[in-house]
């Protein structure tokens, strides 16, 4: 006895077609079975994402805390470096936090340097104020990027803040 090569129909010894799906049965053909292939699709894993580097007992034992660090800024990194001092979920957004404040100190004091140096007072007062506007947007990116870390916090997530990422220091 021989099978269908299209539907595993088992066919009589001289069929040259297959009576249940018409599918012509050569000799020479090894039987296969239907290929069966899997249509789900898993993402990538997202390499900013440390979640899974923490305990479920260490983040939920130290969110609030973590929460600080984002709402306070330097007044909250101090508050959860006193506070929970061997919580690797907290240090982690101890570290992100102080991404922020780092970038925030150095922002005015980049523009103080700006106009210390201004030569041509027109041109100099012209490339401040845009950057003093630059800084001003900057602000506002920071703030809604808090109030992202603040969310993921609230679901427990550990994710490193979009633009501050790009700054390697503090890993």
């Amino acid at each position: 006895m021989k099978q269908c090569p299209k539907c595993g129909k088992v066919l009589e010894d001289d069929a040259k077609f297959c009576q249940s799906c018409g599918a012509m049965y050569e000799e020479s053909q090894p039987v296969q079975p239907a290929p069966q292939y899997q249509t789900q699709q898993t993402a990538a894993p997202d390499p900013f994402d440390h979640t899974a580097e923490f305990t479920a007992e260490d983040i939920s034992s130290n969110k609030v805390i973590s929460m600080l660090v984002y709402l306070m800024g330097w007044i909250g990194i101090v508050i959860a470096l006193l506070a929970s001092n061997t919580s690797k979920y907290a240090a982690f957004h101890v570290r992100q936090a102080l991404k922020f404040t780092v970038v925030e100190i150095l922002i005015p004091i980049i523009l103080a340097v700006g106009a210390i140096i201004n030569i041509i007072p027109v041109l100099g007062w012209l490339v401040y104020g845009l950057a003093a506007l630059a800084a001003g947007i900057l602000g506002i990116v920071f703030f809604v990027l808090k109030i992202i870390c603040f969310f993921q916090i609230c679901k427990g997530q550990a994710k490193e803040p979009a633009i501050i990422r790009e700054l390697t220091f503090l890993k």
